[in-house]
């Protein structure tokens, strides 16, 4: 059980509608989110990469894939957490978004911190 502690990433997000940068007649909603990684294992370890699964509403899934976060490739020691903000669009008023960030620990383990699936949603859309 400590083994699977020692290589441990929590994930935390928050999304936001952008109304001002969407053209709803067009189908094109924004979303802002912003992304909290906390190490909560036992060893430093460097995000190195991120996958992306965004889903709208009619199931059209993008994947997304690159280096880092927002040009940075951050490396968290026990108990530092790294927060940033980005943004998608999608085709429909509510979409998810979910996925892993590709982790490499300083004993040159590599690892995957899952990205819990989240919601965007466009404001008095759902109930």
């Amino acid at each position: 059980m400590a083994q699977d502690k020692k290589y441990e990433i929590t994930v935390a997000a928050e999304s936001k509608y952008l109304a001002d940068q969407s053209d709803e007649p067009a189908g094109r909603y924004v979303f802002a989110y912003t992304i909290t990684l906390r190490n909560t294992g036992t060893v430093p370890a460097q995000l190195i990469s991120r996958h992306w699964i965004i889903t709208d509403a009619q199931g059209l899934v993008q994947e997304v894939r690159g280096l880092g976060v927002v040009g940075a490739q951050p490396v968290l020691r026990p108990g530092e957490q790294h927060e940033y903000s980005s943004g998608t669009a999608i085709a429909t008023p509510v979409g998810t978004m979910r996925g892993s960030y590709q982790m490499v620990a300083e004993d040159g383990t590599r690892f995957e911190a899952p990205i819990p699936e989240f919601l965007l949603s466009m404001p008095r859309t759902l109930h």
